[in-house]
């Protein structure tokens, strides 16, 4: 009997329609952030053929150009005529504003809704990453500059990446077992050269850099319908909020529900996941589990989360309930102290970017989250 276990995570591009939704939703929250960093933003996009619908609720000091931000962020993904979808679509504006009795509660420093929220971490990746994850994302990361760039003249914005790995009983990585792309092409292109482009271009290179062989993958399956020309909005409908796997861990660790895109910090929906995944990381990084996810949960007004959980899945160093109390001691987790501690009002980056490429274990982008500023903290409160 095969002694292993099989374990697999997905990834989409920024061209996928769900992606598409996420990306103007998260563009709309940055220009409300941009001139007012105490905007109150829900935004939720719907996209299909021809057609874009912004709605949600929205409470700010600045004007949005609603329009402008729709049309340049679907310039930006690659959408042009003659794709079924472009910046030219109908765009409808169904915004209004924010309930007062949401803002009752968050205007106290207390949470904007209730909910439980996932961060985890794991000595997979240098980046404390789930390794299918990494990969899937990898893959799509690498075949979208290819596509942006024309090298790869024949493919369109949308795919999907596929990886699934092999673990033996001690749960480390064996092999890659089986590695999925399908990739939108324009009406010219043949099978055998999308084939050989997403093998040769795409699959191997991303392997190689983190030192797998891509000769040693046991099956690769590239567009297996055998076409896939109509794709994006215009293939299928895309909605703010449908990729919150893609847009975390993989399905790794586990997920409270709540999306993140087009909602601003008060929403511990997005913010308290980013800080799961901080502490998370640091617990890891302090060596006091080689493994470990922290669940958070909030009620609605109320500042103190109103429970913390920690899990090392067998092979933490520390008593758990120690661990947890060094969380509840050496992290803030009220919304204000996350918003504080990771500027999430006034931050570097773009949120945008998030959602093209995830919001968890990103290293081309500089995330409060993913630093270790709490490592040495953890470590001296267990004398280590």
């Amino acid at each position: 009997m095969e002694n292993l276990t099989y374990f697999t995570s997905e990834f989409v591009s920024p061209g996928h329609p769900d992606k598409v939704s996420d990306q103007i939703s998260d563009a709309v929250l940055d220009a409300c952030l941009a001139n007012d960093p105490d905007s109150r933003v829900a935004c939720e996009v719907f996209c299909t053929t021809g057609q874009v619908i912004v709605g949600g609720e929205i409470t700010t000091k600045t004007y949005v150009d609603i329009q402008d931000i729709v049309r340049k962020k679907i310039d930006e993904i690659g959408y042009k005529p003659g794709m079924g979808f472009d910046s030219d679509c109908g765009v409808l504006n169904a915004i209004h504003a924010q309930s007062p009795d949401i803002a009752m509660g968050v205007d106290v420093g207390g949470a904007g809704d209730q909910g439980i929220m996932f961060g985890g971490a794991v000595k997979e990746t240098p980046e404390l990453m789930p390794l299918a994850l990494v990969l899937a994302r990898e893959i799509l990361v690498e075949l979208t500059r290819l596509t942006r760039n024309s090298t790869l003249s024949w493919a369109r914005p949308d795919a999907k990446s596929q990886v699934t790995l092999a673990y033996d009983r001690d749960g480390k990585v064996q092999f890659v077992d089986t590695v999925v792309v399908s990739v939108q092409h324009n009406p010219f292109v043949t099978q055998e050269q999308i084939h050989h482009d997403v093998k040769e271009y795409v699959i191997r290179p991303v392997l190689t850099r983190y030192k797998l062989n891509f000769d040693d993958v046991k099956k690769v399956h590239i567009n297996p319908t055998g076409r896939f020309e109509i794709g994006g909005p215009h293939g299928d409908t895309g909605l703010t909020g449908r990729k919150i796997i893609v847009d975390t861990y993989g399905g790794y660790f586990r997920h409270g529900g709540g999306a993140f895109s087009g909602k601003d910090p008060s929403k511990v929906d997005r913010s308290a996941a980013y800080a799961a995944r901080w502490v998370a990381k640091n617990i890891v990084a302090a060596d006091l589990a080689d493994k470990c996810e922290v669940q958070l949960s909030y009620a609605i007004g109320v500042a103190e989360p109103t429970s913390v959980k920690v899990e090392t899945f067998g092979t933490g160093k520390v008593d758990v309930i120690e661990l947890e109390n060094a969380v509840k001691s050496i992290f803030d987790l009220t919304p204000r102290g996350i918003e504080r501690d990771l500027k999430l009002r006034s931050c570097e980056f773009k949120y945008q970017d998030l959602a093209a490429f995830g919001h968890i274990g990103r290293t081309d982008i500089k995330l409060p989250w993913e630093e270790l500023n709490k490592a040495e903290e953890l470590k001296r409160y267990f004398n280590k």
